[in-house]
């Protein structure tokens, strides 16, 4: 056998085909692992939007145990109508969310060295969003405990958050990074994160005290709706307000952190929030708009994310440069 046949071999073996399989995933940040994070943050906030679809049409319960469907059975059956259809539909959701969690951790692998954050970020997400799903079980197990769901609901919060952090640093070149804006522009972005986070922390209470149990028998937190509705409004405006000082401010940053854009859509979001819940507080709670308000919340941390990861820049770039 010749040198030439030797050393060809091993390419038509596992050993080799594995090999390829390496070799083909990405080395350094293109296309696929853009996409890849984009998706990671995509199926986050989707994901919000179907949870609170079986939570505002009482479906919650559709499912009644965990992890099978029923005692004896890991898909609905017949008699439990839509309500199971619903419920089992959103479970089937997460192994969504770990294939595109597998997918993004396998695309950044091959560069662990090289960009570590994206490999432990990648990593952070694939391993939570199994114990999200294990939240969720025991939100069905303990009958909708409304503290539970609303953990339920904030383990998601965290996820959109990670996402967004991945986006972020797909963009970003590696290595160290240094403050790019005024400090009191930096500390006025973390104050108005905090709001952000007391707003949906406070949302997630208000909603735990309304009409919307996701099962006829759950129970409330017994917390007066109406009154947590106001406490609700107080960081939220404090947040509105906060946000314009970020805009304004913005056009004095540097143009190659593109914060003019983020602390818009921030402002954006904002606004379509608050919109929203004027007007589901004053049309009875319906559940479509709701659901809007749920997924617009997490859009909210999505893009407060994106606002605090454009603070800084790499040490060795020239963010004066458009």
């Amino acid at each position: 056998m010749s040198t030439d046949q030797a050393t060809r071999i091993p390419t038509t073996t596992p050993r080799g085909a594995w090999r390829r399989a390496w070799e083909w995933l990405p080395d350094r940040v293109d296309r696929r692992v853009v996409v890849a994070a984009w998706a990671s943050l995509v199926v986050q906030i989707g994901i919000v939007g179907t949870g609170g679809l079986v939570r505002l049409t009482g479906s919650g319960l559709g499912c009644p145990t965990w992890p099978q469907c029923t005692a004896g059975s890991l898909v609905p059956t017949e008699a439990m109508g839509i309500h199971g259809v619903i419920e089992f539909g959103n479970r089937l959701l997460t192994f969504v969310l770990v294939v595109v969690a597998i997918v993004m951790f396998l695309f950044v692998v091959r560069m662990r060295r090289q960009r570590g954050d994206l490999f432990w970020l990648s990593l952070a997400i694939g391993l939570y969003v199994p114990l999200q799903a294990i939240i969720g079980g025991i939100t069905v197990l303990t009958n909708l405990n409304p503290y539970v769901v609303g953990l339920h609901y904030f383990a998601s919060v965290v996820l959109v958050a990670l996402a967004a952090v991945l986006v972020a640093r797909v963009y970003s070149t590696p290595g160290r990074r240094i403050l790019a804006v005024p400090r009191w522009y930096a500390v006025t972005t973390h104050l108005t994160s905090v709001f952000v986070l007391v707003t949906v922390v406070v949302g997630i209470l208000v909603t735990g005290s309304g009409p919307h149990a996701g099962d006829g028998g759950a129970a409330r937190n017994g917390l007066n709706p109406e009154f947590m509705q106001h406490v609700h409004s107080w960081p939220a405006y404090m947040t509105l307000a906060l946000t314009l000082v970020l805009v304004a401010g913005s056009w004095r940053t540097p143009p190659a952190l593109r914060l003019r854009l983020w602390t818009l859509l921030l402002l954006g979001v904002e606004l379509a929030q608050t919109g929203v819940g004027l007007w589901q507080a004053r049309t009875g709670l319906p559940i479509w708009l709701v659901n809007i308000h749920m997924v617009l919340a997490v859009m909210l941390v999505a893009a407060m994310t994106a606002v605090v990861m454009n603070l800084k820049a790499p040490a060795a770039v020239d963010v004066s440069a458009r």
